[in-house]
Parts: C-alpha cells; structure tokens; sequence
C-alpha cells in the first residue's frame, strides 16, 4: 500500500526536530571552523552551539544514496539520474552525488571533452536574458541529476546562460545543542624512544589539551521545502519523486550511521521521527519509502536519463601544473621564439 502524503499539499514546509543524544557516555565533539573552534553563542535557551552545519549536513543527506563498495546508488535508488564520470580505462572517478556542486563539477564542465557541456548549453539556451524559466532549468536538471533539485545548485560557468542559473537547497539540516558545557580533557602524543626529542620534527612527548561538550539537549533540525518543490512545475509524478527522495535521506540519515567525528558519535533518542510540522505527520520507516521510491522512479523513468561520462584529462596538482609551465616557458626562452 503506498503512502498517502496527501496531508502535506497544504503546508509550505515539512519541519522536524529530532532529538540527539551521544551513544555512549555524555560528551561529543562539535565541528570546528579555522580561527574560531567551536562555534558557542547565547540563545534563548542558555548556551548553544553549533554540532554540525548546514553544509556537512547536506553532505550527509547525500550519501545516504551512495554505495561506496560499489561505487554506484544504493538498490532503493537504482534509475534515479546522476552523472558518472569514469576514466578512459573505465575506472570509476566521481560521481554528480559525490561532487560538492553536483552538475557544477569540474570534472563534466572543464573537461576537454566539451560534449556534455554542449548538450546543457543547448537545452538551456534562450536563458540568457529575461525572467528565468525556472520550469524549464528544472526539467534539464530532473533529466541529468535529480540531487541538484533537492541540494541545489549554481551553474557558475559563463557558456551556460552568462553563469545566472541557481537553485536553492529544498532540503536543509542542521544540529544544535543548548544548554552546553565545556568537557575539557587532555593528553599526551608519547615517544618511548626518545621522550624529549625534537618535537617540531615530531619526535618526544607532546601534551596537548582537548574541549569537547556536554549539553542538556541536541537536536537534529530539518527542513523540507514543500512549496519550492512544487514550485518546480514539473507535474504530480516528480513531485511525488523528490519528496520521496527527501524522506529517504532523512530517514536513512537518521537510522544510518551518525558518527559525525571520532569523538561525536550520536543516535535518536526517541524511536519515532515527528514532524513539527505538520504535527500530524510521522516519517515512515525506511522499508515503506523504499518501496515508495522505486514506484516513483519508475513513473519519472522517461524523464530522468543515468549518464556515465569519460573524464579524457590528466589529473595534476598544482604544483605538476606549475612546474609544466616554467618547462615550457623555459623551453620557449631557449628557442628564442
């Protein structure tokens, strides 16, 4: 029996709050930032923090689709589009799921192979002035890579439609904690051959001290926009399909693994997931979107294309580029050219 999500179609958002706790014991480690550490501030509720941003959050959501064994989209996703680039021995090496900005990846846009970028060139000309056609960049992303409808996306390339084309995330998470306190600890990077060696060469012993938290609540924050994805225009079927998608990647982040750092491993503290709002909606368990999704990928079959890519380029860090450019200008000085 399918789900019935009828009950959504009058409300702009899909909101849940779902409480955390750390699996063992009570302190957890926060993400940090460079130059500020973790990011504490007052609030309402005492002395918060920042556990995890928006932006690692929506890395997570994304790889709840992706098998990492084998390189590929989990079974319950099997049909959806997304972009596989592999190298021209057919060796796997990204994906759009696993690119940071999804169709925006280098590795399809500044390809020497200009195939890919040409075909996107095409089917969104026209863009270029006026109102943007948000349908229309819709059913193009729907065809090539279904993520970036939900994740978002900015087209920066200036070949396609002056680099005007954006999409804001649909789906956002963030977890918080409120009422924290500094754990702090410590210890001590030991050498038992040489104790008092060199520690700048990383010889002898190095204390060091750690903060981690404790708090009196964490809280996973999520956010579904209901009414952008409508917005979308692109008929019952795909909007079925990207809410689906969506509750997939909530609930398989929340039943999967949630073991942000080594320090900061955490799990529900409650077995139900209910929405804030509406307060009447509880996500289901993973097996029932499951069978849900793969119903509605097929419905979106036509209008959804898996493409696999050949990446022809030689990969170089930048010093390979740099050392490469003073050979050839080398090269260009003793010719005398």
């Amino acid at each position: 029996m399918s789900l019935d999500l009828g009950n959504l179609d009058a409300h702009p958002r899909l909101l849940f709050a779902v409480p955390l706790a750390p699996l063992q014991g009570q302190r957890f480690q926060p993400t940090g930032f460079p130059g500020l550490g973790a990011a504490t501030y007052r609030s309402p509720s005492g002395e918060s923090l920042l556990v995890e941003s928006a932006q690692s959050m929506a890395n997570r959501l994304e790889l709840t689709l992706w098998d990492s064994v084998a390189n590929d989209v989990v079974a319950a996703a099997k049909g959806i589009s997304h972009v596989r680039v592999v190298r021209p021995s057919g060796e796997f090496l990204t994906d759009t799921i696993l690119e940071a900005h999804r169709l925006n990846s280098p590795y399809l846009l500044e390809s020497s192979d200009k195939t890919f970028l040409g075909k996107l060139r095409e089917e969104l000309g026209g863009l270029e002035t006026g109102p943007v056609d948000r349908q229309r960049l819709a059913q193009v992303l729907l065809k090539y890579d279904v993520g970036s409808l939900i994740h978002g996306i900015f087209l920066a390339k200036k070949e396609l439609v002056g680099g005007r084309l954006r999409v804001a995330r649909a789906l956002s998470a963030f977890i918080e904690a409120d009422g924290v306190r500094v754990a702090a600890s410590g210890g001590v990077k030991n050498d038992h051959v040489n104790p008092s060696g060199d520690t700048k060469a990383g010889f002898g012993n190095v204390p060091f001290s750690r903060d981690e938290f404790t708090a009196e609540r964490i809280t996973l924050y999520v956010n579904l926009d209901l009414a952008q994805v409508r917005g979308y225009g692109l008929g019952p079927d795909a909007t079925r399909l990207l809410t689906l998608l969506s509750m997939y990647k909530v609930r398989a982040l929340v039943d999967g693994n949630l073991r942000l750092r080594t320090a900061c491993d955490l799990g529900m503290a409650s077995d139900r997931v209910e929405a804030s709002s509406p307060a009447s909606f509880e996500l289901p368990p993973l097996e029932a979107i499951s069978a849900d999704l793969r119903v509605a990928i097929a419905a979106c079959s036509t209008a959804m294309y898996p493409t696999e890519l050949i990446y022809p380029d030689k990969i170089v860090s930048k010093k390979e580029e740099a050392a490469a450019r003073g050979a050839a200008e080398d090269g260009h000085d003793e010719d005398g050219d």
